[in-house]
């Protein structure tokens, strides 16, 4: 129970009397007993004998019994459990419910901590560089893995203070446990059956020198460890960098292996941007033999390709007259020809690679600012999530886009929650209607599209608490993450996310999903 402030005007005031049998308070009817002199500084008006709950009526001629003391005492438990109660309900009171982006801004020795009874698994990795991207890397320990401790791989690359100290980093992070929350009444016999559970995690890497930035990572969805882990890479020089982390991946788990110096070349380099950086970048999810499409700064989008053992880029680029920035390229899941980008002009482009023009098929205007990344429905290949510069996201229904209401086309659904620039978008991939969606708010959020917002508990919940009133309901989860740049969901561990900021990267997976 919290300390209470005593009051100034009530120093003076008694607050327990007690008084012998024999004895009775004074009053002003008379009585037989001498009067008894009062003290120099006694006041004759004082109510000191007057306090509620203090005074003893007795008899005169009865004793004050151990049946009356006790009723004394389970009075005074009863009253302290009253005001430790109202204490408790007071404190409740004043908790907020606090949202890194929108709530007041943290003091100067303020600081957000993660609550570990909303986490399944919540892991911190710092990296003595940030990194701008990130991306899993297929495995051969199963699908649907559940059980603790996990293990993955992923590959990232960094953006270092000086252009020679940067890397492809391929990371092998093992003995991932779950997130332990003990309860008060957890016996201490169980701290022999969570060592195991309490062990540190072990990160093993291996890194790739790079010549500068890079802006983008993408790994093939048909890499696997144990065959070919085709990964691009988009760099600040122009350049795309095509590698096979192949060797990377088994020297972790093949004891004396040395990596050959040719695994940590590039087997292809992209140079048909000549020295203009870009951000668009991504494998073909149809195209086994490897097909990938890159977009850069002045707009022009090249497609790659390899013929057996060659990789090939079409001399002529995919572009539109206005030669702004194509911000994020994304193929569709359903159709090997069929790819769209995002831009500085707003707007959402379907474009197919048999086109003998290189122009886009259907144009769709999808916002006043920049569209900085969009994200295609791994199960419904009609639908295509996007964010834009204001913090604005929203889900276009690819069917509704037509030459004739390229600019009146408008989102199936919308959130403006995010106060910042969004920064990366991602559908959940065993999931068609969970989203992931990263800020320069510094969170990640996590929305469930399948939420009515007319369910009688979504209502209800908003009644009780008046910080839900201003909340979308299909919004499940917020990760507060300093700067957030890019976020990946795991395909084989369901519902765990890697992100990375300038803090480093964080492996989590919440209750939610």
């Amino acid at each position: 129970m919290s300390k209470r402030s005593l009051n100034p005007e009530e120093e003076q005031r008694a607050v327990s009397a007690k008084i012998d049998a024999q004895d009775v308070p004074k009053t002003a009817h008379t009585s037989n007993e001498p009067d008894i002199p009062m003290g120099e500084f006694e006041d004759e008006y004082s109510d000191e004998f007057e306090s509620d709950g203090e005074i003893i009526e007795v008899d005169n001629e009865e004793e004050f019994d151990d049946e009356a003391e006790g009723d004394q005492i389970d009075k005074k438990n009863q009253n302290a459990q009253a005001l430790l109660e109202q204490d408790q309900a007071n404190e409740q009171e004043k908790q907020e419910l606090y949202l890194p982006h929108k709530s007041r801004p943290l003091g100067p020795d303020e600081v957000l901590e993660a609550d570990p009874t909303v986490y399944e698994m919540l892991h911190n990795v710092n990296l003595p560089w940030p990194c701008l991207t990130i991306d899993v890397i297929p495995d051969s320990l199963g699908s649907e893995r559940r059980s603790y401790p996990q293990s993955l791989l992923m590959a990232t690359a960094t953006q270092a203070s000086k252009k020679k100290d940067n890397e492809l980093m391929v990371l092998q992070l093992s003995q991932l446990n779950k997130t332990l929350v003990k309860g008060e009444d957890d016996d201490e016999a169980d701290n022999d059956d969570d060592e195991d559970a309490d062990a540190d995690p072990v990160i093993e890497n291996e890194n790739i020198s790079l010549k500068d930035t890079t802006n983008r990572l993408k790994v093939s969805p048909f890499a696997s460890s144990a065959q070919e882990v085709l990964t691009a890479s988009m760099s600040e020089n122009g350049e795309v960098y095509i590698f096979d982390l192949a060797p990377q991946t088994k020297a972790f788990n093949t004891p004396g292996y040395q990596i050959p110096k040719s695994a940590k070349r590039p087997m292809h380099v992209v140079k048909n941007h000549g020295n203009v950086e870009g951000y668009g970048l991504d494998w073909s999810p149809l195209i086994k033999t490897g097909a990938l499409v890159t977009g850069d700064c002045s707009g022009q989008i090249y497609y790659t390709q390899r013929h057996t053992s060659k990789w090939v880029t079409d001399k002529q680029p995919f572009t539109v007259a206005n030669n702004l920035s194509v911000e994020d390229l994304q193929w569709s899941r359903t159709e090997s020809t069929v790819f769209a980008s995002c831009g500085c002009d707003g707007y959402i482009r379907i474009w197919d690679t048999r086109s003998k023009k290189h122009k886009p098929a259907i144009s769709a205007k999808a916002s006043s600012t920049d569209v900085n990344v969009i994200s295609w429905n791994e199960k419904i290949g009609y639908l295509l999530a996007s964010g834009d510069d204001n913090g604005t996201w929203g889900i276009w229904d690819l069917r509704q886009f037509a030459p004739h209401n390229s600019e009146s086309a408008q989102p199936v659904a919308q959130y403006d929650f995010h106060k910042s620039a969004i920064t990366s978008i991602s559908f959940n991939p065993l999931d068609e209607s969970i989203i992931a969606v990263a800020s320069e708010d510094n969170t990640v959020t996590l929305w469930d599209l399948s939420v009515e917002a007319d369910d009688e508990e979504i209502k209800q919940q908003a009644a009780e608490t008046k910080e839900l009133q201003e909340i979308p309901p299909q919004l499940l989860f917020v990760h507060w993450q300093k700067e957030v740049k890019d976020v990946k969901w795991h395909k084989q561990i369901p519902g765990c996310l890697l992100s990375t900021g300038t803090d480093g990267l964080n492996i989590w997976k919440t209750i939610s999903v």
